[in-house]
């Protein structure tokens, strides 16, 4: 076991001690565990995709205040006029559907970030 080990990048060196000068003569390397991730690592990973997916449902709330606000200005604009109940209805819905989507896509990157990546 008389043996000196040296490390290059991403290659462990190791050569007989009394070779050591020349030891990009003829070394016998190995794999470095470097590429590999440790427990600490996929613990980081694991929580970053936590947050990631946190982050990513505040649209949710941006969609209920949305949702809300249309409806609210439905109200308004309804006891306003009347008569263009049939009109305003038909804007309420499509303005439901337009803040009802974002709040569904931020839920589908909520979902892509922690199941897909």
């Amino acid at each position: 076991a008389n043996y000196c080990m040296m490390s290059m990048i991403g290659v462990r060196t190791i050569a007989p001690r009394c070779f050591s000068m020349y030891r990009y003569a003829y070394p016998v390397t190995t794999v470095s565990n470097d590429l590999h991730s440790s427990a600490n690592r996929r613990d980081i990973d694991q929580a970053a995709k936590y947050i990631g997916a946190g982050a990513a449902t505040v649209g949710a709330a941006g969609s209920g205040a949305g949702i809300g606000s249309v409806f609210g200005n439905l109200c308004i604009a309804y006891a306003r006029n009347p008569g263009l109940k049939q009109q305003l209805f038909t804007y309420t819905l499509l303005g439901f559907a337009v803040s009802e989507t974002m709040g569904l896509f931020s839920f589908m990157m909520a979902f892509l970030i922690l199941y897909a990546f």
